[in-house]
Formats: structure tokens, C-alpha cells, sequence
């Protein structure tokens, strides 16, 4: 692309062509409001807030779909602009609930309210049009009277994702997005992945908020607050403090989370590593065995709620392991317990994760044991966010703790399972040490790594070819799955992540982010694990101390037991496989 002339509120400018005239007003620090507009998706050109002035043209166009051409004259801001995007405020605003006391979507991120509130609309009468609250799922909400009708959740769940669940009603009240079948949205295929709920401008799609559940624990006396991290969150959590993407904060995160009054701040990155003995293991022995290849990764719980919708026939293929999340909440409701001495119905046990699925997950039914739930709550990225501030707690200012003992510990090969590829990459560090017997050294594997949708690689390990591959987004999953499920596959291993770059783009992740601030996050995980004097999780002492004192080995019968599990045919809806 080359350069070209335009004039911009009158100041004459050399810009890219190529480019929509919203891209290049924004890259020049000029500030055109947007609703149905996101960087990461296919233009809507549906709410029209975005109109601005051309010379030459008889009508207002809207920058964000209109490609800006040399020689054009634009305004941003004149007489006819302004009161345009006043009228379009004043429409949606007439139908839209007035409770920002009480939205999840305050605090800044409310994309309506900072539109209202810059151009000073607010009609004083409303007319709300009473479509409904979905609180049907253990992960999101929907409030369908907050709906805009600007598609972003339809275009993320069928252009990013692959799904479709949604679809736009035009009524004489507006437009707005609900699901396709009219039904609750756990009645549907969705994965619970929330990047719906990332891209909402408003409150219309918000995580399920367990933030005052949480609080009500903290205040009780007769429970025991454990809480487990997720290792995205230590590269994510400074961003909604104001900090760059990317920044490490891991060992201010004990300090905060000891202010709130929880007992012990344990960490993920403990069961991530625990989580590569026993898939290593596991695809050790389907090698070996020439059984169930190629194996599919199971820690991602949208991917494996998606699997089980679309491709229940492979079911076998997936890995048995449970998640990091719910292999650290089978052992923090037992092997913890015994160690501490305490009764196991007197823990209550916090998971802090980037991803909104991850609340489906913990409220499956086979995650626990005896009738304790391994899980008792999980808080996204935003929400401990918001509940330190509610504290008045500022992270940048805490000073470091270290993490509890005994679960507390993590390799540099646990951290990269925030990112996709990382699964993958620390898997190859132990199981090519394994085969080699400690003489194959190598530590960073960089075919795996990138942004890319759908990544191959070959390697070569103790003289046998291991062809893996990695997909993030259940789009690209399925570019991999329809290959598998015809027989035209010929991988040992595929890791798969439910959202787009894996964990640091979760659906509960600090929002606003984009591609750009993504690839921040990936560079912020990759320079943590570098930095850290362990990198292989076999390496890990508390790892080998639970597997000496409580497990036995990888694999072995109480392993099974406890971190492992079995998967759902969701292929055909029953009132057994909502849940």
C-alpha cells in the first residue's frame, strides 16, 4: 500500500490507502464514536454512530465500511455529523434499561454510556421494551432489553467461532440479537466462551457475576478460602490497573488476595505442570499402543463442550486428563485437606481464570466427589478486578509475596499454557526428555508458537517422526477435526483452545482487546517463562513430592482417579447433557 493525500477536519494529511476511513481516523488520534464496530470483526455498518461529512457526497457515510480514497475531504465533527449520532444515541438510549448502578458493564468499558455521556444525550422518557433475562447458564447472562441490535455477538460466534447460536429480530421496538432456536442459551450448542460477551458494547451479554458470593465467603468465619490462579491472569490482571499488556504481576497477586481475606493463594500453574505428567504419560502409552491417535488435548473446557456437540465420534481421541483447573480442585479438596488437617466441607475453593467457560466446567457434574463440588466458584479476570477495587486495593502499589507451599509452585512450562501452542510446547519439553532419556536439550520449540489460527510441525524425537498441530478458535478446530474424522489426518497430538489465541484471549480477559494487545499478552508469557529457573514441568519439586507422598506415579489407579474424567454425547439434546 502506498501513500495518499486526504484533508481531515481541515488539516491535510498523508495516510494509507486500503484503509476505512474509521482505521485511519483512529490512527491519527481522531475520535469517531462506534457501537457495531470492532477491530477484530468484518465491518456491520448497522448502528450508524459512526457517520461522518465527504465532500461531494449528497448523504453522511459511514466511515467504518467506507475504504478512504485520495483527494477526499472528510469531517468528523460538523453541525449535521453531531446531530446525526445524537438522533441514533437517542433512539437506542429511548429503549435501553437506565440501571448503570447496578450494570456489569460500568466502570468505563460501557461503550453506550460513554457515547451518551460524550455528546449529552438522555431522553427523559423510555419506553423499555421487556424482552427478558436468560440466566439459564452457569457461565453467561444475557439482558435482552440491553441488546443494541448491533451484531457483534452474531458476527464473533459465526465468523470467529464457527457456532452461530445467534440471529437479529426486527420488531417495531428495535432490533435486537437472540438465539436462534428462541431458546435459553443453555439449551443451545454455545461453548460458553464468552467472546460474545467480550465484544458487547453494553451490558447486553456479561459473565454469570459470583462477585458477591464471593465477598459473603470472605465474611464468614467458619470457611477456609483457598484460591487457585490461572496462569493467564499473572500477564493480564495489570492491564485493568492501568498497566501494559503483558506486565507481570504475578507475586502482587498473593498480596491482594491475602488483603481480601483468603487462607491460602495457591497456583494453577502447579496442576498445569501436573496436567503434563499425566497427558504425557497417557500419549506416551496411546503411542506405544498405537490407540485412540491422534490424542486431543483436554484442557480448554469450550473446546471440549464444543467437541462434544459436533464430533462425539472422536470422543475417544480426547485426552481423559481433566483441566488444570479441575485437577487442582480434586486435590484441594483432598490431597489439601489431609495435609492440613481440615474436613473438606469446610473449604471453600476460589478459581480466578481468564475464561468464562470455566464456571460451565465447574458445575459439570462429574467434577466432584461425594457430593463435594471440586470448585465452588470461579471469577474471571474482570471480576477479581473489580473486587479488589471494590477493597480499594490498587495492584501496581502492593509489594511481592510469594505463593503457598505445597501447591504453589510452577515451571515456565506451566505459564505458556496461557497462550496457544503452549500446551503443546511444554508437553514436547517432557515427553522428548523422556524419550531421549535427558539428552534431547531443547527447551523452546518456536514452530508452535504465533498467532496463527492453525499451526503444523514435524519433529523428529529418538529416531520417530511426531507430526502434532494446534488450532485456537473452534473455527479452525474444525478445519482440524473434519480432517480427523475422515480418516485424512495422520497427527500424534493436536492441542486445541476454545478462543482465539488460547487462554490470554478468554472470554473473561480484561477488555478492550484486539490482536495488537493479544500478541502483547503472548510476548509478556513467553518472557515470564523464559525468566523462569524452571522450565520443564517434570522439574517441578511439588509436582514430585505429590506424586511420592499422595499419587504414586503418572497414571497410576488414585491418578485416575482423582484427575481424570469422562467426556458427553451432546450431539442429540436431553435433559441430561444441558448440564
Amino acid at each position: 500500500m502506498s501513500g495518499i493525500n486526504v484533508v481531515i477536519n481541515n488539516k491535510s494529511l498523508t495516510v494509507m490507502e486500503g484503509k476505512t476511513i474509521l482505521e485511519v481516523c483512529r490512527e491519527v488520534g481522531i475520535n469517531i464514536p462506534t457501537l457495531c464496530y470492532h477491530p477484530d470483526l468484518k465491518p456491520g455498518g448497522v448502528c450508524n454512530l459512526c457517520v461522518v461529512e465527504v465532500a461531494g457526497e449528497t448523504e453522511l457515510v459511514k466511515s467504518c465500511e467506507t475504504e478512504i480514497k485520495a483527494g477526499m475531504v472528510i469531517n468528523t465533527d460538523t453541525e449535521e455529523v453531531i446531530a446525526s449520532r445524537k438522533e441514533v444515541l437517542n433512539e437506542i438510549l429511548v429503549r435501553h434499561p437506565n440501571d448503570c448502578l447496578t450494570c456489569d458493564r460500568v466502570g468505563g468499558d460501557c461503550e453506550l454510556q460513554n457515547a451518551a455521556y460524550y455528546y449529552n444525550v438522555h431522553p427523559k422518557e423510555r419506553n423499555i421494551p421487556g424482552r427478558g433475562l436468560d440466566v439459564s447458564s452457569f457461565a453467561l447472562t444475557r439482558d435482552m432489553d440491553k441488546c443494541i441490535g448491533c451484531e457483534r455477538c452474531i458476527r464473533v460466534c459465526e465468523d470467529v467461532q464457527g457456532i452461530g447460536i445467534y440471529k437479529k429480530v426486527e420488531t417495531e421496538n428495535g432490533s435486537y440479537a437472540t438465539t436462534k432456536e428462541d431458546a435459553p442459551i443453555a439449551e443451545t450448542d454455545c461453548i460458553n466462551c464468552g467472546q460474545c460477551v467480550k465484544v458487547c458494547p453494553v451490558g447486553a451479554l456479561t459473565e454469570k457475576n459470583e462477585i458477591h458470593k464471593v465477598m459473603a465467603v470472605l465474611r464468614d468465619p467458619t470457611k477456609h478460602v483457598v484460591v487457585q490462579m490461572a496462569p493467564a491472569i499473572k500477564n493480564t490482571m495489570g492491564e485493568e490497573f492501568g498497566l501494559a499488556p503483558g506486565t507481570d504481576v504475578t507475586f502482587k497477586l498473593p498480596t491482594a488476595l491475602r488483603k481480601i481475606g483468603v487462607d491460602k493463594v495457591f497456583d494453577t500453574d502447579f496442576s498445569a505442570d501436573l496436567t503434563i505428567m499425566e497427558e504425557g504419560t497417557e500419549f506416551l502409552n496411546r503411542v506405544k499402543e498405537g490407540k485412540n491417535l491422534p490424542l486431543l488435548t483436554s484442557c480448554s473446557p469450550g473446546w471440549i463442550k464444543y467437541i462434544e456437540h459436533n464430533y462425539p465420534q472422536l470422543l475417544d481421541n480426547v485426552s481423559s486428563c481433566k483441566s488444570p483447573q479441575q485437577m487442582f480442585g480434586a486435590l484441594a479438596k483432598s490431597y489439601y485437606p489431609e495435609t492440613a488437617g481440615l474436613d473438606p466441607k469446610d473449604i471453600f475453593h476460589l478459581s480466578i481464570m481468564p475464561c468464562t467457560a470455566k464456571k460451565f466446567e465447574a458445575n459439570r457434574p462429574e467434577m466432584g466427589h461425594g457430593g463435594i463440588q471440586d470448585v465452588d466458584v470461579v471469577l474471571t479476570t474482570r471480576e477479581l478486578a473489580k473486587l479488589f477495587k471494590l477493597e480499594g486495593i490498587h495492584l501496581p502499589q502492593l509489594e511481592d509475596q510469594a505463593f503457598d507451599k505445597l501447591m504453589g509452585e510452577g515451571t515456565g512450562a506451566a505459564r505458556i499454557f496461557a497462550t496457544t501452542g503452549g500446551v503443546m510446547e511444554a508437553a514436547l519439553r517432557t515427553v522428548t526428555w523422556i524419550l531421549t532419556e535427558g539428552e534431547m536439550d531443547a527447551i523452546d520449540y518456536q514452530v508452535v508458537r504465533g498467532l496463527e489460527g492453525v499451526k503444523e510441525a514435524e519433529l523428529e524425537v529418538a529416531g520417530m517422526k511426531v507430526k502434532v498441530a494446534i488450532a485456537s478458535g473452534t473455527s479452525n478446530a474444525k478445519k482440524l477435526m473434519d480432517k480427523v474424522a475422515a480418516g485424512e489426518a495422520d497427527y500424534h497430538f493436536i492441542e486445541v483452545m476454545g478462543c482465539p489465541t488460547g487462554c490470554i484471549g478468554g472470554g473473561g480477559a480484561p477488555i478492550p482487546d484486539n490482536q495488537a494487545v493479544k500478541l502483547q499478552r503472548m510476548e509478556g508469557i513467553y518472557a515470564s517463562d523464559a525468566g523462569n529457573p524452571v522450565r520443564r514441568s517434570h522439574e517441578n519439586t511439588e509436582v514430585q513430592k505429590i506424586y511420592k507422598d499422595y499419587l504414586g506415579e503418572p497414571g497410576s489407579h488414585k491418578a485416575h482417579h482423582l484427575l481424570h474424567t469422562h467426556y458427553v454425547d451432546r450431539s442429540k439434546k436431553t435433559a441430561e447433557t444441558t448440564v
